[in-house]
């Protein structure tokens, strides 16, 4: 089939590899400009780019796909369908009915579920225990399109983003292959979205910020599902702490053996409750959590227990 593939990020790259590997022929791709990065704000080509160069693939990058100009682009390329997986911008009306067998839209949620531009974050952050993959005929709709293939993949409640990601990309390549196949064959039946939507937003600063005063397991979830990227943090003695690892712990009598303070003391959100033999207990508010790994400003990640020693940290000290 003829292709036009629009995508930016490395997730999106396993897709772009499978519609090669699968023999179809991709006119051309597009991704977002080059962007500025690092210490040195170099121009920094996209994922999809690198990996498009190094297939022998056609490359485009407008500022707006929208522009006269980007659509003519599009109708010289004259595509048999458009595949768009993470692309960052919106495709017009115009762009959507250009090809005879329309957009379709590599989604990494079950949709309605997770609707947005951070699917895989909010999932781990709320705690789901189940997610996956959807290919979508795409409508003028934020991810509202009918539903042609779905599969899903369980989440542990030890998984971080990072991880579900690395997997939801390789379905997604997986899953595109046999929407494209069905779609040859004259099998693929689109259904129209059924069941409860929510919206999975840009993460801004202030879902980064731990809140001490909510329960352990709600923590938990937000930092792994911050890991790796942006990373959940904290204040310790004012400084910024990212949080990278932890664990809901079951705390008993036998557990505490704190210093300084009495055992029937109360306790306060944000309390450095004991230290382990490379984690800290901390105090929330409802629950115990344990920190495994962190990372002070500027520095490495270390194991809980090795930062607290290096600012010669004292039990009942708060985080926050």
């Amino acid at each position: 089939m003829r292709l036009v593939f629009m995508g930016t990020p490395d997730f999106a790259v396993p897709s772009l590899r499978a519609l090669v590997g699968a023999g179809h022929e991709v006119v051309g791709v597009f991704t977002q400009p080059d962007r500025p990065a690092g210490r040195g704000k170099n121009l920094k080509p996209s994922p999809v780019k690198v990996a498009a160069e190094g297939l022998g693939l056609s490359v485009f990058q407008p500022e707006r796909i929208k522009t006269p100009e980007g659509i003519q682009q599009l109708r010289i390329l004259a595509p048999d369908c458009i595949i768009v997986v993470a692309y960052g911008q919106i495709l017009s009306r115009e762009i959507l009915q250009l090809p005879s067998k329309g957009c379709i839209n590599v989604h990494a949620s079950l949709l309605p579920a997770y609707r947005g531009a951070a699917p895989i974050h909010w999932a781990v952050m709320k705690g789901e225990t189940c997610t996956g993959v959807t290919t979508m005929l795409m409508d003028d709709g934020l991810d509202t399109g009918d539903i042609l293939l779905k599969q899903e993949v369980l989440i542990s409640n030890e998984a971080t983003t990072g991880e579900i990601h690395d997997e939801l990309a390789s379905l997604g390549g997986k899953l595109l292959i046999d929407t494209l196949n069905e779609l040859e064959m004259g099998r693929l039946i689109a259904t129209p979205q059924t069941g409860t939507s929510n919206y999975a937003p840009l993460l801004k600063r202030e879902h980064e910020r731990l809140d001490w005063s909510r329960r352990a397991t709600e923590l938990h979830n937000q930092i792994r599902g911050l890991n790796p990227w942006p990373g959940a943090f904290t204040t310790f003695r004012g400084e910024s702490l990212k949080i990278w690892r932890s664990t809901p712990f079951l705390m008993t009598d036998k557990d505490i053996e704190t210093e300084g303070f009495s055992k029937t003391a109360p306790f306060y959100p944000g309390q450095i409750l004991q230290v382990l033999e490379d984690s800290l207990l901390v105090q929330t508010g409802d629950g115990v959590l344990q920190l495994r790994e962190v990372q002070p400003a500027g520095k490495r990640a270390m194991s809980a227990k090795d930062f607290f020693n290096g600012r010669h940290g004292q039990v009942g000290e708060k985080l926050g």
